[in-house]
């Protein structure tokens, strides 16, 4: 009876070329010559685990501050890749399309799970299109985007070969309610990921698409959660060293497992004592927008000095401003489905946001870039 083990890859491709496990181990002594800054750091990091390394030095986004380096232990790489493979049932000789920026840790962890997995791993630099850089005929059992790249990848007709995957994690910003509906046109199941560089990845998921959906975030396996006493998450769990990390992330805990997020304990502002989440009002702008049929742009809202309030709702719009009736229209809709508190005080047009090394959204610099 012939054998229907899957052959284990012995190599990688990465922006197109071909290099092989054996190589990579020996790098950098016989490394390619014609290498770009981000292949060789990929390779680097693949080397460090083919080799055994037992501690990764890891950079966070920077999207909520400064960014930092934080130390992580193989071992709780492992655990994390470990999890998610369970939970897709990702096996040996499968095929994932890493196409996240690998030097954070929602790509690096595209890595470690293939590998761990023994999958075939397709790596391409990140672009708003990741499929445009692969052959058409290219097929693959899991991936991971940013919801730009996935906005992208539909607008391009790409759904047909997103529907041949087990799963799709979509990551690094949120997503909004226009994209969410555009889900719907999936079979694949596409999950919304919550985690952080501490938790190695992600911890829980949320279904975004399919009578499965939900609002609300389930941890996987073995993830204590708890919460503190401002009401911001707290977890738990082998991925973090079995440290209690505290989270500025305020939830509403259903159960021991499931939570609903609400926002930034840090992202509150408070206008004329009255505390007022930040999420909340960008939410119905967003929806504001899309009724009124207005062309999707990306916005926020922050806070601004006020000598009244104390501090004020201000709006950021990515793009030119609006015509003045739009705006007006904007503004009457937005004052009847928020309190005096919450309303934005100002629209402020930023011609383009300014985002993290890593493609988040970097609020405090968008917002000084207008003072």
């Amino acid at each position: 009876m012939p054998d229907a083990t899957p052959l284990l890859p012995d190599s990688l491709l990465l922006n197109g070329r071909e290099f092989r496990y054996d190589d990579i181990r020996q790098y950098p002594a016989n490394s390619p010559t014609d290498l770009n800054g981000y292949e060789a750091r990929v390779l680097d990091f693949v080397r460090q685990w083919l080799n055994g390394a037992l501690e990764f030095g890891l950079q966070t986004s920077g999207s909520t501050g400064q960014p930092q380096r934080v130390s992580m232990q193989r071992r709780q790489l492992e655990a994390s890749a470990r999890r998610t493979g369970d939970y897709f049932d990702l096996g040996p000789g499968e095929r994932m399309l890493v196409c996240l920026n690998c030097e954070f840790v929602g790509g690096l962890m595209m890595l470690v799970r293939g590998l761990e997995r023994h999958m075939h791993l397709t790596i391409v630099e990140p672009q708003a299109d990741p499929l445009a850089l692969v052959p058409p005929d290219a097929r693959f059992d899991f991936t991971s985007f940013v919801p730009l790249q996935l906005r992208a990848v539909l607008a391009a007709g790409h759904a047909p070969r997103l529907n041949q995957m087990k799963g799709i994690l979509v990551g690094g910003a949120s997503v909004d309610k226009a994209l969410e509906k555009q889900l719907q046109q999936l079979t694949v199941p596409v999950y919304l990921t919550y985690g952080m560089t501490e938790t190695a990845s992600h911890i829980a998921l949320r279904r975004l698409n399919g009578p499965q959906a939900t609002p609300h975030y389930r941890a996987l396996p073995g993830i204590h959660l708890g919460q503190d006493a401002r009401g911001c998450l707290t977890i738990r769990a082998d991925v973090t060293n079995d440290q209690l990390i505290t989270t500025n992330d305020r939830v509403q805990l259903l159960d021991e497992h499931t939570f609903e997020w609400l926002g930034r304990a840090d992202f509150v502002i408070n206008s004329g004592g009255v505390k007022v989440q930040a999420e909340k009002v960008e939410l119905l702008l967003e929806v504001a927008q899309a009724e009124l049929g207005l062309p999707h742009r990306r916005a926020f809202v922050a806070a601004r000095p006020d000598e009244r309030l104390g501090e004020q709702v201000t709006a950021y719009l990515e793009g030119a401003p609006l015509p003045q009736e739009q705006e007006q229209q904007l503004l009457s809709l937005l004052r009847k489905r928020l309190s005096k508190y919450e309303r934005p005080r100002q629209l402020i047009y930023v011609p383009e946001f300014h985002t993290t090394a890593s493609g988040k959204l970097d609020r405090l610099r968008t917002a000084r870039s207008v003072e």
